[in-house]
């Protein structure tokens, strides 16, 4: 039923894939699905903030961040398993949605918290997801 599944973790948050990590490797197994792990690096947010920053700091750290995301897997993935890492750069739900569109997955699946007050003012990016997304969203919560 599925043949590519996308995984959006945060690197800096366990919580963001202790719980969809099994649930994305046992629907991978299950379907013979190819694995997309997503990682989002923000984006300065407003032009004028890069301004503060050294030039060539971005590159520098995308290329941390790639190598952050590889270490990742490779502790966390097994070796039976069909992974392709990315590391996008932008607003988190917007790289999400954007990947799960360009590299034509069927399933997106990623954790969820208990919001907290600022969640219901601002929206958290799972639920941004799950609202915008033309494909199937599996959330799996804590």
């Amino acid at each position: 039923m599925f043949k590519s599944i996308l995984l959006p973790i945060d690197l800096s948050s366990k919580a963001s894939w202790v719980k969809a990590l099994p649930a994305a490797l046992s629907m991978v197994r299950n379907y013979g699905a190819d694995l997309h792990v997503v990682s989002v690096l923000p984006d300065f947010g407003m032009t004028i903030v890069s301004g503060y920053f050294k030039e060539g700091y971005e590159d520098q750290a995308m290329a941390d961040f790639g190598h952050k995301l590889a270490e990742w897997v490779e502790e966390n993935i097994p070796d039976d398993v069909d992974v392709h890492p990315h590391v996008l750069h932008g607003t988190i739900y917007a790289e999400v949605l954007r990947a799960a569109k360009k590299l034509s997955c069927d399933l997106i699946i990623l954790a969820s918290h208990r919001p907290e007050l600022s969640d219901y003012l601002l929206g958290p990016n799972a639920a941004r997801v799950v609202r915008h997304a033309s494909q199937t969203v599996l959330v799996v919560r804590e």
